[in-house]
């Protein structure tokens, strides 16, 4: 049998976690109260999909290992998917306008379409739509 789980939890290292939140505000995410205090919050992407934005030293209670300088080195990509190509370049937009950096030039591949942004701690983010019907044709 396939290991299968119903929802994911990103855990990403941040400096300050008042900037943090106020960036991915302006971008449109909401964030659960439940889960937010002085070192950590959990930012809601969608019913099954978290963000948990963790101060740099709570985050290191919960590794052994050095933690990635974002702006430097790069381990992870988290890749969101849109409704539309629309939807694409509003987020990108409106992190570039909240004080995110452009990660890669847009992408477009006629069925799908891309673009990237990093956040204030240097996470790279991508944003993508894919055009389904076009996908299903094969």
């Amino acid at each position: 049998m396939a290991l299968t789980a119903d929802k994911i939890f990103v855990n990403l290292p941040v400096k300050n976690l008042k900037q943090s939140i106020d960036f991915f505000s302006k971008i449109g995410f909401e964030f659960n109260a439940q889960f937010t205090d002085d070192n950590a919050t959990c930012m809601v992407i969608s019913d099954h999909i978290y963000v948990m934005l963790l101060v740099e030293d709570f985050f290191r209670t919960f590794t052994k290992k050095d933690i990635a300088n974002a702006d430097k080195t790069t381990e992870a990509i988290v890749a969101l998917s849109a409704d539309s190509r629309e939807q694409v370049d509003e987020i990108v937009d409106k992190a570039l306008a909240a004080g995110g950096k452009v990660s890669n030039d847009p992408a477009d591949h006629g069925f799908m379409y891309t673009r990237s942004f990093q956040d204030i701690d240097g996470h790279l983010w991508e944003v993508m739509y894919m055009d389904q019907s076009v996908v299903n044709q094969g």
